[in-house]
């Protein structure tokens, strides 16, 4: 797989992976109490989609050029393959939104569920919680697989490599998100969950 180009496959992968974060982002900011169900999941289609496929662009870009200072010897392709079969955990969790959506409605999607909740309902959103939990440890843990074999790394330089790659990621995401707020002022707030 490694050795194969970049294909429509790991681009889906990537969409998968932004709209089921998407939809995570949507539960801890409890959109559910001033969104209904169809804005959410459309809003995460679409947003989704692009964070994802740019998310994984970017996080090629970072990886790459980490792994490349450390010594490694991936060439893109692989730190692609890698990265979106990394989240197919999280593509699958995807799946679990969805039915969690369409059997509690907009109870999926706040922080903490009213006290008038079936409890059928409250025990299908902490396992939901929880499957999300287990399948991104998951994820994580494909990921620094992947860059162990594909930098020809011990698994301990890969996990610093995907700790380091995460906090590279969170720098710049947090600088651009400063950088968008200054030069335009309340569009953040106009895509933020809580609107």
């Amino acid at each position: 797989m490694s050795a194969q180009p970049v294909g429509v496959l790991d681009y889906a992968l990537a969409a998968a992976q932004g709209i089921g974060n998407l939809l995570a982002l949507y539960r801890t900011e409890g959109a559910g109490n001033h969104r209904s169900v169809a804005e959410i999941l459309g809003n995460s289609l679409i947003y989704g989609t692009v964070a994802g496929v740019a998310g994984l662009l970017v996080m090629t870009l970072i990886y790459r050029r980490l792994g490349a200072r450390l010594g490694g010897k991936a060439t893109r392709a692989q730190v692609v393959h890698v990265l979106a079969y990394g989240s197919v955990p999280l593509a699958a969790s995807l799946g679990i939104w969805l039915l969690t959506a369409l059997l509690a409605g907009e109870a999926a999607f706040v922080e903490t569920p009213r006290s008038d909740v079936e409890g059928f309902v409250v025990l299908l959103l902490h396992l939901q919680f929880i499957s999300y939990v287990l399948l991104l440890i998951w994820s994580v843990v494909l990921q620094v697989m992947g860059f162990s074999e594909i930098q020809g790394f011990t698994t301990r330089k890969a996990f610093w490599l995907w700790v380091s790659g995460q906090i590279v990621a969170f720098l710049v995401s947090l600088m651009l998100a400063l950088a968008v707020d200054v030069l335009f002022p309340g569009l953040l707030l106009h895509f933020s969950p809580q609107r």
